[in-house]
């Protein structure tokens, strides 16, 4: 169930989320994100630990987590994902998060600070990273590191799914996929003597 606060008070915390952008922008900062190819149509070059302080004093609503997604701002987009309440957040709407998503930072940022947190996670993860658009690819093996992290174990079925991903994923080395693909085989390695033998296995083979 979503929030449905009347559109004016909507609107008047976006305007004073801007303003409070606006006031810690970091120009260098900014500069040498549009150098790197982070063309928001706004881009205040606000350092992500002052985003996730800010985004303690400001309402976690769904409403208000869709109406910043929208923004062509990269501090909104990562605020949203920081915003959104994992309960309100269905998996039709995470698709649409990934295929709207443009930069690596915010696949980074609304995994860790929400996808990770969804009930339906681990099937999500698994679905994305055989797809064949790179972003979901990204998102699936960034979500699926983030889990194993935390401490999920996949089935023996899932594991051998994975890594066979995987081993198609890594000869694409220095790519953000494959290096996201590397990072989640270390993470599930990490969580068992069996895993880790597993991985050891397919690198062999590589």
């Amino acid at each position: 169930m979503t929030d449905t606060p009347n559109t004016d008070s909507l609107n008047e915390t976006l305007r004073t989320i801007k303003r409070s952008l606006r006031g810690v922008m970091n120009g260098p900062v900014s500069q040498s994100m549009r150098e790197k190819g982070l063309t928001y149509k706004v881009n205040f070059g606000v350092e992500l630990p002052r985003l996730r302080q800010m985004a303690e004093a400001w309402p976690h609503t769904y409403d208000l987590a869709a109406a910043l997604w929208k923004e062509d701002i990269r501090e909104c987009r990562l605020l949203a994902a920081m915003l959104m309440p994992a309960e309100a957040f269905d998996a039709d709407l995470a698709d649409l998060w990934v295929e709207q998503m443009r930069f690596v930072e915010e696949a980074e940022c609304t995994v860790f600070h929400l996808f990770s947190h969804l009930p339906y996670a681990s099937s999500r993860a698994f679905a994305w990273i055989a797809r064949d658009e790179q972003m979901f690819r990204l998102v699936g093996w960034l979500l699926l590191g983030r889990l194993f992290a935390n401490g999920a174990t996949p089935s023996d079925r899932d594991a051998d799914e994975m890594i066979d991903q995987a081993m198609a994923e890594l000869p694409r080395s220095g790519t953000p996929v494959a290096r996201a693909a590397y990072k989640a085989l270390m993470h599930y390695a990490g969580t068992g003597d069996e895993a880790a033998r597993r991985v050891d296995s397919a690198l062999d083979r590589l």
